[in-house]
């Protein structure tokens, strides 16, 4: 078999690209198959980090990692989606600088969680619901989106004490309009995928006073009566005018799961539509990575890493390392402990290299505060600066004691 190696550092590794040599390491000393290994997922990654710095990938056996290739493999306009693939998916750069987007993302965002509390009010007392409103205060946020993703998540990470319900709706508006940036829907599509975000949990506001944010495990009763939900929030879609197939879809059924082990359908594969499969995996990123009545917030590296662990028995592992890359492996606001010991937040990410992110450095080795907060890009270090730092592990919200709210805001 003809073979075409190119020597890469590990941290250039990506998904789609075979491994077929470690550099001063033979296979038989690692877990890993005689003949190299296909780069799946940036666990994939990880693993290979742990035992050579440099790699060689076989040109010949990696495979086509195009947009269009990508959106082949995920179904578009299958299982009754809305989604149609309709000419090359767009390619989005970055547009603005954080510093620039920060303020209108900040005025963006509050307008809609305003809208996410009023309507909660609104379907209690029987008020008509809006889907051109829901649009009107989504767009704004889904615009900052694609000029720097950054800015949103990182504003979130200082507002975490915000009342769940009203931040998840407008966090999953936000993570669906990254997701389909990454993907490369347009902006009118774009604009959809978050309202779908906005209007998923409609539904929950019809169940009995108890059921939502219960303070201790549902019994089989109350996960019954939370499972009808969705029905609640078909209904309200239903009778609605204005809303779109996709955003009808991806609400029926993002409790589905790819083993069939969802609701209310069991639907499985790609019998599920690609919008209802992103919302999924939206839904349960941040409901695990936000503090609840019942748990505490998980680091969003961690949740991702779990996420990782359920490819292909809950979601789609192509669409798991697709919502990864639209956020990043250490997602923006994350605190992370470098090499150097000392603790860091991230700020932006390094599209090319997502295990390199930019961070600022909050405390010195010994964890006590550093109020230089030096900003450091972790891919393009100067070579003077000593030996490169790393990210040697992801914390939980608020180690250490820090509050990003103390320092940022």
């Amino acid at each position: 078999m003809a073979v075409e190696e190119v020597r890469l550092n590990v941290n250039e590794l990506q998904p789609g690209m075979f491994v077929c040599r470690l550099e001063g390491r033979s296979w038989d000393t690692t877990a890993f198959p005689l003949q190299g290994v296909m780069v799946r997922t940036v666990d994939d990654i990880i693993a290979v980090r742990q035992h050579a710095d440099y790699v060689f990938i076989d040109r010949i056996r990696s495979v086509d990692g195009t947009p269009e290739a990508v959106l082949m493999s995920l179904d578009v306009g299958g299982g009754g989606s809305g989604l149609r693939h309709v000419g090359a998916p767009t390619q989005y750069r970055i547009s603005a600088s954080l510093e620039e987007e920060l303020p209108r993302i900040k005025f963006a965002a509050n307008e809609a969680q305003k809208l996410s509390r009023r309507l909660t009010a609104d379907l209690r007392e029987g008020r008509k619901l809006s889907i051109e409103e829901i649009s009107t205060a989504v767009e704004p946020v889904v615009a900052s989106v694609i000029r720097n993703p950054d800015a949103y998540f990182w504003l979130a990470s200082l507002k975490e004490r915000d009342p769940y319900a009203y931040s998840h709706a407008v966090n999953c508006a936000a993570l669906m309009s990254a997701f389909g940036r990454q993907l490369g829907f347009p902006g009118s599509v774009l604009v959809e995928l978050a309202s779908s975000g906005m209007l998923m949990d409609l539904g929950l506001a019809s169940l009995p006073e108890g059921t939502v944010n219960h303070a201790a495990p549902l019994s089989d009763v109350q996960r019954e009566t939370m499972k009808r939900h969705v029905e609640a929030s078909l209904a309200q879609l239903d009778s609605t005018p204005g809303t779109t197939p996709l955003i009808r879809s991806a609400v029926a059924h993002h409790h589905e799961r790819h083993d069939g082990s969802g609701y209310p359908a069991g639907r499985r594969g790609f019998e599920i539509p690609l919008e209802a499969r992103m919302l999924g995996i939206v839904d349960s990123f941040d409901a695990m990575s936000s503090a609840r009545v019942y748990q505490p917030a998980s680091a969003r590296h961690h949740v991702l890493q779990a996420l990782y662990r359920e490819r292909d028995r809950l979601f789609q592992a192509e669409l798991i390392e697709q919502f990864s890359q639209s956020i990043g492996v250490y997602p923006t606001g994350s605190l992370v402990e470098l090499s150097s010991g000392e603790v860091a937040v991230v700020t932006a990410q390094n599209s090319a290299r997502r295990l390199l992110p930019k961070v600022t450095v909050l405390t010195r080795p010994d964890k006590t505060i550093n109020p230089a907060f030096r900003q450091v890009d972790l891919w393009q270090q100067p070579e003077a600066d000593g030996p490169r730092l790393t990210i040697h592990r992801a914390l939980q919200p608020g180690a250490y004691g820090l509050d990003l709210a103390e320092f940022f805001l």
